[in-house]
């Protein structure tokens, strides 16, 4: 598939602040699965931009606003080419239990900060086991939105798995730190990631169109056996499906704060009024080659 996005951000102060720093991470990924054939990033007030790679491999735009101002606007620009992955490997769990899994998941087997020692995470570990570490992948991603209700408004940015068990209900961020809880329980490597995902609403007038927001989604080490390096393999938990041509992948990191979309502080006390809006386009595809 081939992507228009566009990601703007627009901060409006009630006084002029100074000291503006901020870290982007909006980019989208090179993958084997994805090509990024333009890219650009405007800000007003204009500033120079430094870009460089973080320590998961995701690119950071940095930059900073000394004079004062009252408005800060983001204007992110990109074209993307995805393809779809391929099937997940199916193999035993054998392969997880070796030492070269381990040294290849490293700290993606870790427990993130403190973790919910209850019940409920156990029994969910009982019922996402199957038979290979790919099903149980499959289970995962399925058996969270079966338990949980999609319901935005019930957590914030800083909610933890906990928080969501208390709810009920939560959205893709919380979906994903459950998943990440449960694979890790399960002893595999699994890595929270941070995107786009193209999904027109229903009844919608354009099928190549849609507003959307900035999704959240997981990746899974799976062994593929015969010697051969594991693979990252990515689910959905929100939308209980294998990650496919229409997600379009930003970074990855163990939890949702090594990938905020934008970071940032200023000096002043003033507030700030806050407006997002990502647009995603599908584009004409013979306008260039599918991905590499």
């Amino acid at each position: 598939m081939h992507f228009a996005i566009r990601y703007l951000t627009e901060y409006r102060y009630a006084e002029p602040v100074t000291d503006n720093l901020n870290a982007l991470r909006v980019k989208p990924a090179t993958t084997p699965h994805q090509r990024v054939d333009d890219f650009g990033v405007r800000v007003e007030p204009d500033t120079r931009l430094h870009q460089h790679l973080d320590y998961y491999g995701t690119t950071v735009i940095e930059f900073g606003i000394s004079r004062p101002h009252d408005h800060l606007a983001i204007d992110v620009r990109a074209r993307v080419t995805t393809t779809p992955p391929p099937e997940p490997p199916e193999t035993g769990w054998e392969p997880v239990e070796a030492d070269e899994y381990a040294a290849q998941g490293g700290e993606y087997r870790l427990p993130f900060g403190s973790e919910p020692d209850v019940g409920e995470i156990d029994e969910l570990v009982g019922l996402t086991r199957a038979a290979t570490p790919a099903a149980t992948l499959g289970a995962v991603a399925a058996t969270i939105p079966d338990r949980f209700e999609y319901q935005p408004g019930v957590t914030y940015v800083g909610s933890t798995v906990a928080d969501l068990l208390d709810a009920g209900g939560g959205v893709c961020q919380d979906f994903a730190h459950l998943a990440l809880v449960l694979l890790r329980r399960h002893g595999l490597a699994s890595r929270y990631v941070s995107g786009y995902l193209f999904a027109p609403p229903p009844g919608s007038d354009s099928d190549d169109s849609a507003e959307v927001q900035t999704h959240a989604w997981i990746e899974a080490l799976l062994p593929t056996g015969d010697g051969r390096e594991p693979v990252w393999v990515a689910a959905d938990p929100t939308n209980r499906t294998l990650a496919g041509a229409d997600h379009v992948k930003i970074g990855h990191g163990r939890h949702y704060s090594d990938v905020p979309p934008i970071k940032g502080v200023f000096r002043g006390g003033s507030a700030a009024e806050l407006e997002a809006s990502v647009r995603m386009t599908r584009t004409d595809a013979a306008r260039s080659a599918p991905a590499a």
